[in-house]
């Protein structure tokens, strides 16, 4: 364990510093990223890395087939290497009547700071920094060597993540990382969430004219776009929930004995979920516990998260509809592919007739997950306890999707979290926030990570 000498300059270091993090994170904020729009994303890249050099990095702005990824690298007294994973971009601030304040100014109420992007991720990427200034600090350099992969494309599925990860694995080489994203849960216990789900985002579109015609017209005679669409997108899951797609369930792996163990031991949030999003009760019946835990994480999924056609304005427009398109995404588990559900998408349309129905991958990304007795983990468990006074609460797997993949199994590293969000941080939505405490929290816990990760 951490020596209390030590671990009180840590914590005294981060006390005495906090108010230039916060106002680090304040000029981070600042400065738009937004991915989906391509807004911001050149010039957050270069500002991120200047951040990195400010604080002593060699830094540079890589590029990738996307955007930009920065990297960063510094030398520390062990040989061992330390990676964080973290990204730049964020989400739409849309919509911006929903705001309290402006979405890009971060602004202070009591101890809970709003911007967007101040949760997911740019308040992580200052806690790391914030943490190694202060390990730094009290031990009178770096006890690791550490690198840095920002990425400007989390928030649209990092599809061009996989591939530079591969491309620049001997860059990459490390022993370790700590991912982009970390916090408590509704009643302040740390979580620990080691794997995420996979994910297969596509679009579906039908063109059954070259123009939108008149109702009374064409109602009776010409094909609609809509119902064509409708009827594609009736066929990939029956009432019970099951996807109808021939073949994609053949390599799903059930949850291990070990996972569904440490199911068991989580909260059952429930009664939470209910009153958040103001549920009647969740599909297949279930009520809670066990079966609810396992069915959120190890259960695939076919959501239909968007769909577009006609007029959907104010009042009445009679028209038939010549387009029509649906977003959908599906949660991948292990063993899942990207690349294969989209054939057996693609292969199950054509043979129910709808060859008409295009299918357009829009991103994708393998699930993983990391073996929870690796000593590293371990580490992450039990310098929490350090922090917040309570034992972690262990994901095996979460509902989410992101890169991890690649960093898992192409640079073969264990991959934890630590950090500073919270039920309440509305990220994605409007008045995202970062409260203090968990600020300081997770810079605590990250710093405790460093500094153990050397003596491991």
């Amino acid at each position: 364990m951490i020596e209390q000498d030590v671990l009180s300059k840590i914590n005294a270091s981060i006390e005495k510093k906090l108010d230039y993090w916060l106002g680090q994170l304040a000029r981070l904020c600042a400065q738009p990223s937004i991915s989906a729009q391509n807004n911001g994303i050149a010039e957050c890249a270069d500002l991120v890395a200047t951040m990195l050099q400010e604080q002593g990095y060699r830094a540079e702005v890589m590029l990738s087939d996307g955007y930009p990824v920065v990297y960063g690298e510094g030398d520390g007294r062990s040989a061992k290497t330390l990676l964080f994973y973290l990204h730049y971009d964020v989400q739409p601030p849309e919509p911006l009547e929903l705001w309290d304040s402006p979405p890009f100014t971060m602004t202070r109420k009591g101890d809970v700071f709003y911007a967007r992007g101040i949760s997911d991720d740019k308040g992580h990427i200052i806690a790391r920094l914030a943490a190694l200034d202060a390990v730094k600090e009290a031990l009178g350099e770096l006890p690791c060597n550490v690198k840095f992969i920002i990425e400007g494309e989390e928030e649209v599925g990092s599809p061009n993540m996989p591939a530079f990860v591969e491309k620049h694995q001997q860059k990459l080489a490390a022993d370790a990382c700590i991912w982009e994203f970390g916090g408590v849960d509704y009643d302040g216990n740390p979580a620990q969430s080691l794997g995420m789900r996979g994910i297969c985002y596509v679009e579906l579109a039908v063109q059954t004219a070259s123009q939108d015609a008149h109702s009374g017209l064409g109602g009776s005679i010409f094909p609609n776009a809509a119902w064509r669409l409708v009827w594609a997108l009736n066929l990939l899951k029956d009432e019970n929930e099951q996807i109808r797609i021939p073949g994609f369930y053949d390599d799903v792996l059930p949850p291990s004995a070990r996972d569904l163990e440490l199911l068991q031991k989580l909260p059952d949030h429930a009664s939470n979920l209910k009153a958040m999003y103001a549920l009647d009760g969740f599909l297949g019946g279930v009520t809670g516990g066990l079966d609810l835990k396992r069915q959120a994480v190890f259960e695939p999924t076919c959501t239909i998260c968007g769909l577009t056609s006609g007029y959907q304005g104010a009042g009445t427009k009679t028209v038939l509809p010549a387009k029509a398109t649906a977003k959908v995404d599906f949660r991948l588990v292990p063993d899942q592919r990207p690349e294969d559900i989209v054939a057996k998408l693609r292969a199950y349309l054509d043979t129910q007739g709808f060859g008409d129905v295009s299918v357009t991958l829009l991103g994708g990304g393998r699930p993983a997950k990391v073996d929870p007795d690796h000593p590293f983990v371990q580490l992450a468990l039990a310098t929490a306890v350090a922090v917040y006074g309570r034992e972690s609460l262990v994901e095996p797997i979460i509902g989410g999707s992101g890169p991890n993949y690649p960093f898992i199994h192409v640079l073969g590293l264990p991959v934890i979290s630590a950090g500073i969000g919270y039920p309440g941080s509305q990220v994605h939505a409007p008045n995202e926030n970062m409260r203090l405490d968990y600020f300081i929290q997770g810079i605590q816990h990250t710093a405790q990570i460093i500094e153990g990760f050397a003596r491991l």
